[in-house]
């Protein structure tokens, strides 16, 4: 009597091969927006620096396992934007003064060099890219745009970093940016918006005209006077109501 031939595991298998791929991939998605998600809303300043981050509550927003909620924080903390406690639980970093001044100084350091690159390489079409942006900028400064020009004003920078061809830089900014955000504990006022509206403007100027002494200067100016209109005035909204709109 003929035996049937034993059906072959291999389908099996790589149908869990695939499954498990699958699974991992869209874990690290998930990761990847809870990340993406945070770091947006303390940019924004929707979220301020002390503010606690309870696992469960964001499992609850984002509708996933508190797993891969603490894969995120870890990696917020490793970014220095989140505060790990064994005893406490997670918050938003709170930086010292010293860290604050470090940031700064560093960002001085970075940006000069950046601008004075770029005002030597700078082409027609970046400048144009420049202007546009400012167009956004004054846009959602006339509007009051709270979260809107936070995000346009810092971006602005890491425009510049990436018009050098440089994803390292534009990277190294934006985390710089990040942390900036941490340091300020209250929304940006509107007449400090539009001051920084008008010192893009300037720099962008100095920039076509090829002037980098004049781009040097305007930028360092500009970056003390962000450091210089910082305020210590801790306001913390509710968790929810920050992250709901970033986590849909």
């Amino acid at each position: 009597m003929a035996t049937s031939p034993r059906p072959s595991s291999r389908p099996a298998t790589a149908r869990r091969r695939v499954a498990a791929k699958t699974a991992a991939k869209s874990a690290t998605t998930s990761t990847e927006r809870i990340v993406e998600s945070l770091t947006t809303a303390i940019v924004e300043r929707r979220l301020m620096p002390g503010t606690k981050l309870v696992e469960q509550k964001l499992a609850d927003i984002f509708k996933v396992s508190r797993t891969l909620v603490r894969q995120a924080l870890m990696q917020l903390s490793r970014d220095k934007l989140v505060t790990l406690s064994p005893a406490r639980g997670a918050f938003i970093a709170t930086p010292s003064v010293e860290e604050a001044r470090e940031v700064f100084e560093v960002r001085h350091l970075v940006e000069s060099a950046l601008i004075q690159r770029l005002a030597r390489t700078i082409t027609r079409e970046q400048v144009a890219e420049l202007r546009a942006h400012l167009r956004d900028e004054q846009a959602a400064v006339a509007r009051t745009d709270v979260s809107g020009r936070t995000r346009l004003l810092a971006d602005f920078h890491v425009v510049l970093a990436r018009m050098l061809g440089n994803q390292t830089l534009a990277e190294l900014i934006e985390d710089l940016l990040s942390r900036s955000s941490l340091i300020s504990l209250m929304y940006q006022s509107a007449h400090s918006a539009e001051a920084s509206f008008a010192e893009h403007v300037a720099i962008v100027d100095a920039l076509e005209k090829r002037d980098a002494k004049a781009a040097l200067k305007l930028l360092e100016a500009h970056l003390h006077n962000v450091e210089h209109n910082l305020r210590l005035h801790p306001r913390v909204p509710d968790l929810e109501t920050a992250l709901k709109a970033l986590a849909e």
